[in-house]
């Protein structure tokens, strides 16, 4: 290939030389043929790239069609119940509501009903109209001074940093048109997170960025200044996430602009990792005792923390150290394992963690065996988009969720997968302002509002298909799943449930009794 190049890169300057004495008007060739030369010959002088080296010009081509895979997948190869992690389907669904278009289903369902995993919830003959309502949870324990009333459906937590300026201002100004919560993420508040007064969940994570010494230490009087703020009606500590657990937040130094410099306190052209761990806390106890310090520094606001689940053990040992301090956190968020919108590292995205249906029912089971099941309020994040979702997410032990993704796609995201590179071309996680500029508030903000309300309104007719009411009247036994072609089992069945008071007795069930034993109050690692 090499050769075949340097040969007609010799003829074509021949040419042109010759031309240059007989056909002057062949000059004009070499606007289009001299360009080509010259990369076609630094392509065989480099040493970076071999595809390049043996093939000049043609290898670019190879890096042109890779650049643009995800985008020829998801417009000429892919099924409407194709694509990762959400289908065109589901996507679809996601922008009908947005915009207020018609988001029904023509010719029946394109999904396989007979394949394994397939889920449903069975109708009933009393089925009820139920009335436009916003399905709410009141969260806050008699510790708590500042109650909050929830939607149950808010936006989950995505930074400033990670998602532009004009995408946050669409999501806070969408909650507040909606009456639902906008978590912050591990960033910090920031301007655009006030400027529309939504409500707000502070989410403080291991960098204790808005509320952080020069040292990354925590700073108690930052907290209590932000937290005491009109919009924050509650305050999150994030253990973990999804995206990758046990490994601390990512911002990636292209996305560090002077502004979220100041904001995060963190230094310019550096990436910004979270630490993997607090340094405010070190064990169950402590982490509890950081959850009365924070419910007392905000006035009595809703304090809870969020963790993807890890050792089992570990949460045990939180649960001990509730009944035996007789502290309680006022919520606690289960992340799924199977990752969110954070920037992650292949092995920790796909490999670490525990999905988000295992992970909630432990979690569930563990504040009933406690008996503190009723004192905390459980809030579930992973791929919920529909109202069957939050359906089925209530049914087997929430008590209300979170989204992140869906959010991101009612403010037109179009699942391009470059959220990790600043280059995101609808303009919704990147810093680059030629991108960003496009995502318009004033439009924005009404389909996120749009989209919460569609859903909400889906989950009261699936709830009324169901002669149901509210979704406090859920249990497992309403979520069906195929596990096998000619073999169907409810929620009930598939999963052990535990009784209130079940681990604080002598007889502890066998499949805790191991995990149980090791739980140990003062240490996390055991």
């Amino acid at each position: 290939m090499r050769r075949e190049f340097v040969i007609v890169s010799f003829v074509i300057l021949a040419i042109n030389a010759v031309s240059y004495f007989f056909f002057p008007w062949f000059l004009w060739s070499l606007v289009v043929f001299l360009p080509i030369i010259v990369i076609g010959t630094w392509d065989m002088l480099q040493d970076k790239h071999a595809i390049l080296k043996n093939f000049p010009i043609a290898g670019h081509f190879r890096y042109w069609l890779e650049m643009i895979r995800p985008e020829i997948n998801q417009y000429f190869i892919e099924s409407n119940q194709d694509g990762v992690p959400f289908s065109r389907e589901q996507r679809s669904l996601v922008y009908q509501r947005a915009k207020k278009q018609l988001d029904t289903l023509p010719f029946g369902t394109q999904g396989d009903v007979y394949s394994v995993g397939y889920e449903w919830v069975n109708h009933s003959l009393a089925a009820k109209h139920n009335k436009e309502k916003d399905y709410r949870v009141v969260i806050g324990s008699d510790d708590c001074k500042k109650p909050y009333s929830a939607s149950i459906f808010n936006i989950s937590a995505m930074s400033y940093g990670s998602l532009s300026k004009t995408a946050v201002l669409s999501l806070n100004a969408g909650a507040k048109i909606g009456g639902f919560a906008h978590n912050t993420g591990e960033g910090g508040i920031s301007p655009y997170h006030l400027e529309h007064g939504g409500d707000l969940i502070w989410q403080i994570g291991t960098g204790y960025f808005g509320c952080r010494t020069s040292k990354g230490d925590f700073c108690e009087e930052l907290f209590a200044k932000n937290s005491q703020q009109d919009s924050v009606k509650m305050i999150e500590i994030k253990l973990s996430q999804g995206a990758k657990p046990g490994h601390g937040g990512i911002l990636p130094a292209a996305k560090v602009t002077e502004e979220i410099s100041k904001i995060r306190n963190v230094p310019m052209g550096q990436d910004v990792l979270s630490p993997p761990g607090h340094k405010a806390f070190h064990s169950p106890m402590g982490l509890l005792e950081f959850v009365k310090k924070l419910r007392e520094l905000s006035g009595g606001k809703p304090v809870g923390f969020k963790l993807c689940l890890g050792r089992r053990s570990e949460f045990l040992a939180i649960c001990k150290a509730m009944v035996e301090s007789g502290i309680t956190p006022d919520f606690i968020t289960v992340d799924g394992g199977e990752g969110g919108t954070g920037a992650a590292p292949l092995e920790f995205s796909n490999h670490i963690g525990c999905p988000l249906r295992e992970a909630q029912i432990f979690v569930h089971n563990a504040l009933v065996g406690f008996g503190v099941r009723d004192k905390i309020k459980l809030v579930v994040s992973g791929k919920v988009i529909s109202g069957f979702d939050i359906i089925s997410r209530i049914a087997v032990g929430a008590d209300l969720c979170y989204s992140a993704r869906g959010m991101m796609l009612a403010l037109g995201c179009i699942q391009a997968l470059r959220c990790n590179s600043n280059d995101c071309p609808s303009g919704v996680a990147t810093q680059k302002a030629r991108f960003y500029k496009g995502v318009v508030v004033a439009d924005k903000k009404e389909r996120v509002a749009n989209y919460h309300k569609g859903t909400i309104h889906g989950v009261g007719e699936i709830l009324g298909a169901m002669g149901l009411e509210d979704p406090s009247e859920l249990k497992p036994y309403h979520l069906v799943r195929r596990v096998a072609f000619n073999e169907i089992r409810h929620y009930g069945e598939l999963y052990e449930y535990l009784q209130k008071g079940d681990l604080l007795g002598d007889n502890i069930p066998d499949s805790y009794k191991d995990a149980y034993e090791r739980a140990q109050v003062n240490s996390f690692a055991v």
